[in-house]
């Protein structure tokens, strides 16, 4: 199955930011237990993250990141890639 991956970042002030992150980690997990192997994290330095995980498409992938709470609430700008892993 395909890697894929979201960059993301930060468009809200980190309260409100901050509101939607235990729904979007709950979003994770849900992705995690339904086998997408997913990852999430932010940078080191303020303002962004990434989202990593498997989809059988980009139309897939597409629909996955549309459901996570920091997309559906507007708090990051973010984009998506296939990401084509050369060594394991």
């Amino acid at each position: 199955m395909p890697w894929f991956v979201k960059i993301e970042k930060g468009v809200v002030d980190k309260t409100a930011f901050d509101q939607y992150v235990p729904a979007h980690v709950a979003y994770v997990k849900a992705l995690i237990a339904q086998g997408y192997n997913a990852k999430t994290g932010y940078w080191a330095e303020y303002g962004g993250g990434m989202l990593l995980f498997w989809a059988d498409s980009m139309e897939e992938a597409r629909a996955i990141v549309a459901a996570d709470p920091l997309i559906q609430n507007h708090c990051v700008e973010y984009e998506l890639h296939e990401w084509r892993v050369v060594v394991e």
